[in-house]
């Protein structure tokens, strides 16, 4: 081969590698743009975005913006808990080597199923704590308990107020005076609901002299 030749060989080849290396470079694009909810219109953070095709990405920030470098007709991926996964293709007929994008999420409902918690943790010794339950069948023993709880609540209503109920009573009329302060306190002297109370308590005769 003579030298022309050689010369003329050498440059097709430097003129392909590097027209492919330039169309290559052409179809790198800086993908931009902002997530948000298709509902509320609110900035939707922390966002998976990838290529399809590769799986390279990235995630929005607290804003719900993003920016990486992919390729034209890529199939970028959003995905996030509470959203439906949806898909864009960067287009193949963008001239500048920037595409912006502003990307709506449509809110998804996810269904769990339901979580049983037991204080076992194995389902067989929960089975083994439940045959040994001792359940009381003794009906009279049921009986017995449940009078001396009625007799503990009779002697209650007898019982004089202690130094706790006192302060308590103490505390209490101090907050209804400092929740009426800087206005007039109600009267109860034209309070119906106390009138109802007063003849009631009159008629059941809880004014007479107890001996």
């Amino acid at each position: 081969m003579k030298l022309p030749c050689k010369i003329a060989f050498s440059l097709f080849l430097f003129l392909l590698f590097f027209g492919a290396k330039a169309q290559k470079d052409n179809d790198l694009v800086q993908f931009s743009g902002v997530v948000f909810s298709s509902d509320s219109l609110d900035q939707v953070p922390f966002v998976n975005i990838y290529i399809k095709q590769s799986g390279r990405g990235t995630i929005s920030d607290q804003h719900g913006f993003f920016s990486f470098v992919a390729k034209k007709n890529d199939v970028i991926i959003f995905s996030c808990l509470g959203f439906k996964t949806s898909a864009v293709i960067i287009p193949d007929t963008i001239t500048k080597q920037r595409y912006c994008l502003i990307k709506l999420l449509k809110e998804d409902t996810l269904n769990l199923n339901e979580v049983v918690i037991y204080p076992w943790p194995s389902r067989e010794m929960f089975k083994d704590a439940f045959v040994k339950l001792n359940i009381p069948d003794d009906q009279v023993r049921i009986a017995r308990r449940n009078i001396e709880i009625a007799v503990k609540h009779a002697f209650d209503d007898g019982y004089q107020m202690d130094g706790g109920m006192n302060y308590r009573n103490y505390i209490d009329q101090k907050t209804s005076r400092l929740y009426y302060i800087g206005q007039q306190q109600p009267i109860t002297l034209f309070n119906p609901i106390a009138w109802a109370q007063f003849l009631k308590a009159l008629f059941n005769g809880d004014f007479k002299k107890k001996e």
